[in-house]
């Protein structure tokens, strides 16, 4: 037996709490009957689960891609405006697939795509702490110790900020280039960060996302993950996974 909840994210409807929405809006049926409470259990061999009519299987095989995303595409799978979206750059999955974490509209970098719940939940949970790397461009040069302000928490409208790293790489202009490193990922996180301290983003780019780096890709290319990164990612995996079953 297993939770409707992480059947549904293993086969790659959504991750594990996006599936939890659509049962308690009423789109999951199984064996014909609505289900909209939580913790329910199934039988993946017997029992015949729906979402909006679609009959969901188990999923016989992962994908896992890398994307730079260029500024100017939504981290959707769709959008109801026509707008451009970043599946607009995959090639064609084979599977359905679906972004793991977000980046603004104008922030580029590395995301992720995958059909593995498991695996999005382990990258995305709170718990695992994974590190996002971000490279900020903000107005002016922050002083040590506004730097040392990251690193000790930035209260923001929504509470305090876990403690970030940061470094300033270089400066172009006189604007620093500042390399952020995050074990949260609030909305709109580095930008508040920055302004708190008193510098506006004046671009921004996240280049890792735990063992996951953004490499060579240049804006708009994807690649699959290196033979080194998906054996990180699938020790991460199991480790959430044995989380989870405590």
């Amino acid at each position: 037996m297993e939770r409707l909840n992480k059947f549904l994210a293993q086969a790659g409807v959504a991750s594990r709490r996006q599936a939890e929405s659509l049962i308690r809006a009423g789109h999951v049926k199984v064996n014909g009957a609505v289900i909209i409470e939580m913790g329910v259990q199934i039988d993946p061999q017997n029992d015949l689960v729906e979402v909006d009519g679609r009959v969901i299987k188990e999923q016989a095989q992962y994908e896992y891609i890398i994307l730079h995303k260029p500024p100017g595409y939504l981290s959707t799978v769709r959008d109801p405006f026509q707008r451009p979206t970043v599946i607009d750059l995959l090639p064609n999955p084979k599977s359905r697939l679906y972004p793991v974490g977000r980046l603004d509209l104008d922030t580029s970098g590395l995301l992720f795509f995958t059909n593995d719940g498991v695996l999005a939940l382990a990258l995305t949970h709170p718990r695992h702490l994974v590190e996002k790397v971000y490279q900020v461009k903000v107005s002016g040069i922050p002083t040590d110790s506004e730097l040392q302000a990251l690193s000790q928490g930035i209260l923001l409208d929504d509470g305090w900020t876990a403690p970030a790293k940061s470094a300033i790489d270089r400066i172009e202009n006189g604007n620093a280039i500042i390399r952020v490193t995050l074990r949260e990922g609030r909305k709109r996180q580095v930008k508040r960060m920055m302004l708190a301290i008193g510098h506006r983003v004046l671009a921004l780019q996240r280049i890792a996302m735990g063992p996951l780096t953004l490499g060579d890709l240049k804006p708009g290319e994807w690649r699959c993950p290196s033979e080194s990164e998906l054996k990180q990612l699938l020790k991460l995996k199991e480790k959430s996974a044995n989380l989870s079953s405590k």
